[in-house]
């Protein structure tokens, strides 16, 4: 039985599944990732600073008008469309089979593909609040704001409510991602290379026998799975579903 077989018939006997994801599950859609050949990080920025630098707590206090062109222009992909692996999950999570979609995405493709319980540990750009008086604002405010977005209400800035570097994660968003994971039957983790932590870290709460890493080139924790499979993931979920 080759390995796609194989992974079919996990699927079709379980109804525990979590699902873990990164930045590879979107990039079939579209999007770039940060550290693949075609990533952000390769990329020269425009701006004298590397993109981790731009996306830093600091420098968003410090350089708010080059932080906002830097998103739009760069993180903000409004005409990206879910792919093979969105659609399965939704479909596996209608199906009664998966519990949980956690993502480092911030795209929102899991919930534009239909998933409904998506755990977003890096927060989301579609989702935006005054840092002074907390009122929401979606993309859109802030896409079609000049410079940086203000608050129609205050006049204070408004920020993607994403997880910035030298900021932390959400705690109660990573305590469900690990009740999630330590109590699922079986955990498929996609499109991520397993470097970023605390969110690497999440693999170590499983304690089943059903690991499935499906990530394009190897991960360092591929000896540590159950089944490996180095494929694009819509590819592998095209022909599971």
């Amino acid at each position: 039985m080759d390995n796609i077989e194989k992974l079919k018939k996990w699927v079709a006997e379980s109804n525990n599944i979590v699902f873990f994801g990164g930045a590879g599950v979107s990039t079939e859609s579209g999007i770039p990732d940060f550290r693949g050949e075609k990533g952000i990080y390769q990329t020269i920025s425009e701006y004298g600073v590397n993109p981790e630098t731009i996306l830093s707590h600091t420098f968003f206090e410090n350089n708010k008008e080059v932080f906002f062109d830097y998103c739009k222009k760069h993180l903000i992909f409004l005409d990206a469309k879910p792919n093979a692996a969105h659609y399965g999950l939704a479909e596996l999570e209608k199906q009664g089979k998966l519990k949980a979609v956690i993502t480092q995405n911030i795209d929102n493709l899991h919930q534009q593909a239909g998933s409904r319980n998506v755990l977003e540990l890096h927060g989301t750009l579609y989702k935006n609040y005054c840092v002074k008086c907390g009122k929401k604002f979606d993309i859109n405010y802030v896409l079609n704001s000049e410079g940086v977005p203000k608050c129609d209400k205050c006049g204070g800035v408004v920020r993607p409510d994403i997880v910035l570097y030298e900021e932390s994660l959400d705690m109660g968003v990573m305590q469900k991602a690990v009740d999630y994971i330590a109590s699922c039957d079986m955990l498929i983790i996609g499109g991520t290379s397993l470097a970023v932590y605390p969110a690497a870290g999440l693999i170590n709460y499983y304690n089943g026998n059903k690991l499935v890493l499906i990530n394009k080139s190897a991960t360092n924790l591929d000896n540590r799975a159950d089944l490996a499979i180095h494929k694009n993931i819509g590819e592998v979920f095209e022909k599971i579903m």
